[in-house]
């Protein structure tokens, strides 16, 4: 990911749009969620916390990990506000390193495109899963309007479909579910969500 930037964005980064668009993505994968109580999540690329913290008190354990420490800081700022005690923030860029937590979900949302080596991230996070444990991606359709040097232009959902299942994943269900203006780099976009299984 590219960290310099997210470092920089952090302060200004829920804005109005930002919250809205999270709403619409946690309202999905709330539909997709087995039954979390005692259940762990990490939320990888978790920025700030937009997507996971409203979901904390669902699941028994928390971890919201991002490589960029900005981001966290106001995720820890939430966290003491919200007085969620399951949470726990992680400064990590599992493409780079072995991760050292396993959890029952891991969520990816908005982080896939930001990573050049898809294989690589996917196949840690695999690793990173218990067995059963359950992938949520979340993220754009490909999109020939989308040209950028370090982000891919969205994914297509039988090549990604693959890719999963090369790695090891089962039970791969992948569906559009929402179409927005601007939002991917400006243009008018599709967002899917992907669910798999260890």
């Amino acid at each position: 990911m590219s960290e310099n930037i997210f470092e920089t964005l952090a302060k200004r980064y829920d804005t109005p749009k930002q919250q809205a668009l999270a709403t619409t993505i946690r309202a999905k994968i709330q539909t997709k969620l087995p039954e979390t109580a005692q259940k762990t999540l990490l939320d990888y690329g978790a920025g700030t916390g937009l997507i996971s913290l409203p979901l904390a008190k669902k699941f028994k354990k928390v971890y919201l990990v991002d490589t960029a420490a900005e981001m966290l800081k106001i995720s820890k700022i939430k966290i003491k506000q919200q007085n969620l005690t399951n949470v726990t923030l992680q400064q990590q860029d599992f493409a780079s390193t072995t991760p050292t937590i396993q959890a029952d979900v891991i969520l990816l949302s908005l982080v896939l495109l930001h990573i050049p080596d898809t294989k690589k991230i996917l196949t840690s996070l695999y690793q990173t899963l218990h067995t059963n444990g359950q992938l949520i991606i979340v993220d754009f359709d490909k999109n020939t309007a989308v040209h950028h040097p370090k982000i891919h232009s969205g994914f297509d959902h039988n090549a990604l479909e693959k890719l999963l299942a090369d790695i090891g994943f089962k039970e791969i269900n992948i569906q559009t579910f929402y179409t927005g203006d601007k939002i991917f780099m400006n243009q008018k976009a599709a967002l899917f969500i992907a669910t798999s299984v260890k």
